[in-house]
């Protein structure tokens, strides 16, 4: 690999404005198959897409780790502290405002670092030691998927700088160190069916990243395998998975609007492949196969990024970060079968993989889905008080069992609970609204929905 210097950061390419998948953003298709054999292909015209190939969904980061070399002053260390100790005490994270901005500390540190403060679903999860001149890098910090999404890499690092200027924290363009980056995309592919045969590695023994069938992990159930993971985390990994399967079991609802929103978009501009861009992405299992969510993931662990292409500050991460996915592309292949020749290595990619890899092609800089956040957060809001009152209208239920009333009788056992808790609010007002505020606190990045006026 040729080592790049003295380069300035990659713009954002004028054609292709910040955007997810490419269908929220223009006309283009996705690319048709048919690329020669470890190739990534330019997406074709769309006036030649054929009807077969998946629909891009989303595309951009999905996780961002880093490390600064710098420590937190010994004022700030000596606020976090007396916090943290509330915080242990009550057994519980207490929400502290640093310069305006909104925090959760947790009530213990990890890792070797003193605190833990969250910075909600529009924010970071930041780590910071106690100061000391021996330890310069005292900080680290991680952005999720969900900011990732809606903000895109270049608001990731907008907000880092925004933090740390609030805070106090100074450091040159040299100490920061990216240590983990994570690149998505996302196709709706009702009919793909995924098998590990099917995957060919090219990485070279001689290279540290050398990547073998036994850095493969196959998951599934029920005969169906929905999983497959090639590497480590610590260097390179590729993973092909069922993320609508994913997205229900971690109840990640924002994906469904996230997806939904690039199908209308599709559909507004007239540019839908086929037929599927017309039904509405949703975890309703009558139509689990019509819904079916694939995701390809390339993860550059630490030792991929420092070690294999020199990558650790910013401008190196915006410089050379899409050659990196580039070559994963290459180096791990989901091929189709060719019966008439026994060479896997030759066989040509799969529709799926061209258009995953062409993706790729784009600048990665600003990749964000387009979609509004707020619709979202207020569907994470409600979802929670679903979930809590379905728990209470199960516990409600059961004590009615235990207290042996019929069907019939439920309405009394729920009057009575009601008038019982009232009894309790008004026996401890200050315990109660201790509790109100200790909710208050934990839920605090969910706001509740403002009264109409």
């Amino acid at each position: 690999m040729t080592t790049k210097t003295n380069k300035p950061i990659r713009p954002q390419n004028l054609s292709r404005p910040a955007g997810g998948a490419s269908a929220a953003n223009d006309n283009r298709l996705p690319a048709s198959g048919g690329g020669k054999s470890g190739v990534i292909v330019a997406p074709h015209s769309g006036n030649t897409a054929s009807p077969d190939l998946p629909i891009v969904l989303h595309v951009g980061f999905d996780t961002l780790a880093l490390a600064i070399k710098a420590n937190i002053s010994d004022d700030l260390f000596e606020r976090l502290d007396a916090e943290q100790k509330v915080a242990s005490d009550e057994r519980r994270e207490v929400v502290v405002i640093l310069e305006g901005i909104t925090f959760l500390l947790s009530p213990h540190g990890g890792a070797g670092y003193r605190f833990i403060l969250k910075g909600g679903q529009d924010g970071a999860t930041w780590f910071f030691k106690k100061p000391n001149a021996k330890d310069k890098w005292g900080i680290r910090l991680s952005f999720g998927s969900f900011f990732m999404a809606m903000h895109g890499l270049g608001a990731a690092k907008a907000h880092v700088d925004h933090v740390t200027a609030k805070l106090g924290i100074w450091f040159g363009p040299d100490d920061v160190s990216i240590s983990r980056a994570d690149f998505c995309v996302d196709v709706l592919a009702p009919d793909f069916v995924l098998n590990p045969d099917q995957f060919v590695m090219h990485s070279g023994n001689v290279r540290r990243d050398h990547i073998t069938t036994d850095d493969m992990a196959v998951h599934g159930k029920s005969g169906r395998v929905t999983s497959v993971t090639i590497g480590s985390s610590r260097n390179r990994q590729v993973i092909i998975y069922d993320k609508r399967a994913e997205v229900i079991v971690h109840n990640k609802s924002y994906w469904w609007p996230i997806w939904n929103h690039t199908l209308r978009t599709y559909v507004a501009r007239g540019t839908c492949p086929h037929a599927p861009c017309n039904v509405t992405l949703s975890p309703d299992p009558t139509y689990v196969r019509a819904n079916r969510v694939w995701r390809v993931e390339f993860r550059a662990g630490k030792d991929l990024l420092k070690d294999r292409w020199g990558i650790r500050t910013w401008e190196q991460f915006f410089d050379r970060f899409g050659d990196l996915c580039r070559e994963a592309g290459e180096v791990v292949r989901y091929v189709e079968p060719d019966g008439s020749d026994p060479n896997r290595a030759r066989w040509p990619n799969h529709s799926l993989w061209d258009v995953v890899c062409a993706e790729m092609n784009d600048d990665l800089t600003e990749m964000r889905s387009g979609a509004d956040p707020n619709p979202l957060k207020e569907v994470h809001r409600e979802e929670h008080i679903a979930m809590l009152f379905r728990n209470l209208l199960g516990s409600s239920i059961t004590l009615g069992a235990l207290r042996g009333v019929d069907t019939d009788e439920l309405g009394e056992v729920f009057d009575d609970l009601a008038a019982n808790m009232n009894a309790e609010v008004k026996a401890d007002p200050e315990r109660a609204a201790k509790q109100l505020q200790d909710a208050k606190d934990r839920y605090v990045f969910i706001k509740p929905r403002k009264p109409p006026t």
